[in-house]
């Protein structure tokens, strides 16, 4: 067989008709007027003759290309998969989490140690960071948690409209989306929001940094890590977020409004008398309280993982991905531990 021309992937069209060769015939190669060659190439002539690695008379680079193209279409580089005993996979996992909760507990520690001593020398603290992140973080997600909190204040009314007219109870409906945005998704929608748009960017952020050396450089020239990355981020959360809860209860209650004056009749004269006879004022503080407690939540898991990067973009986008995923798993869970000692405590 004479191998002549390009055999590469853009001049795949010009190769010769597919056909085969007898496997059981002695094959001589004739590679004097091939020109370039890449792994596509190798895999057509492989195709055609599945016995050339086993041809004399080959260049060494061209058999090695050929050797590497037949171990792959047959799977011989695929490692095996690392069947460990169940004991062994176990203590692994548990050393892990172990590892996870120990450096969890630095960083917390290291972000104590920062805020309190920017909290005695604010001077520390960076002020076009912190606005940059204020705006970035909260201030563009604005108008997003408005429009999905009204959406959100819309659908309770409606749903509740029809379920409480079915009981005889229709005038209740004010109450349901008062305590119900005011309570809960006031805080929920911008904190859910928060940890995917927030912690995302946090550890997008720091963690591109870390691949880039330039968190070195920065401990190189004295600066420390936390002041200058981690306090800003987490200062600029707790300072929108209460902002964002409160747009987002305001939404959810014209939302909610909308809906009972347009389907129910009642009146958004009427429905802002019932909202402030009807619901208390404590739910509107029950929801706040929680606001800051989850606004950390959600500045800790981006930061930390943005941190936690070593050098490698695969461990970057698998870092963002736990971000997101703890932060959510943390706000579902504080707030159903809220609604617990909330309620035996009868607030």
């Amino acid at each position: 067989m004479v191998l002549s021309g390009d055999w590469t992937t853009q001049s795949l069209a010009d190769l010769p008709e597919t056909g085969s060769y007898d496997s059981s015939a002695h094959l001589e190669i004739d590679c004097s007027e091939l020109g370039r060659i890449d792994s596509v190439g190798a895999l057509a002539i492989l195709t055609l003759a599945p016995e050339v690695t086993k041809s004399e008379g080959l260049p060494e680079n061209l058999t090695r290309l050929f050797e590497l193209v037949d171990a792959a279409t047959q799977g011989a580089d695929v490692p095996r998969a690392d069947r460990q005993r169940l004991h062994i996979r176990l203590g692994k996992t548990v050393y892990q989490a172990g590892e996870a909760l120990r450096t969890s507990a630095r960083f917390l520690g290291k972000l104590e140690v920062s805020l309190v001593r920017s909290i005695v020398h604010p001077s520390r603290i960076r002020p076009v960071a912190l606005a940059s992140s204020i705006q970035k973080a909260g201030l563009e997600s604005l108008p997003l948690t408005a429009i999905m909190t009204f959406f959100i204040g819309a659908v309770v009314a409606l749903i509740g409209s029809d379920l409480l007219e079915q009981l005889g109870a229709s005038e209740l409906v004010v109450e349901l989306v008062g305590i119900s945005v005011l309570r809960e998704f006031g805080v929920l929608i911008p904190a859910i929001l928060l940890a995917g748009r927030s912690a995302s960017t946090f550890a997008a952020q720091i963690g591109a940094m870390r691949m880039n050396q330039e968190t070195e450089a920065m401990q190189v020239m004295g600066i420390d890590l936390f002041d200058a990355l981690v306090l800003p981020r987490f200062l600029s959360l707790l300072i929108t977020m209460p902002l964002l809860s409160v747009i987002a209860m305001i939404a959810g209650l014209a939302g909610g409004l909308v809906v009972s004056w347009g389907i129910m009749g009642v009146s958004p004269i009427l429905f802002v008398e019932r909202l402030e006879s009807a619901v208390d004022i404590r739910h509107f503080w029950v929801g706040m309280a929680k606001v800051p407690v989850l606004a950390a939540v959600i500045a800790i898991a981006g930061c930390r993982h943005g941190l936690a990067v070593k050098g490698d973009v695969e461990q970057l986008g698998s870092r963002v991905t736990v971000a997101v995923v703890q932060a959510l798993f943390a706000i579902i869970f504080l707030d159903a531990a809220f609604a617990i000692l909330f309620n035996v405590f009868g607030i």
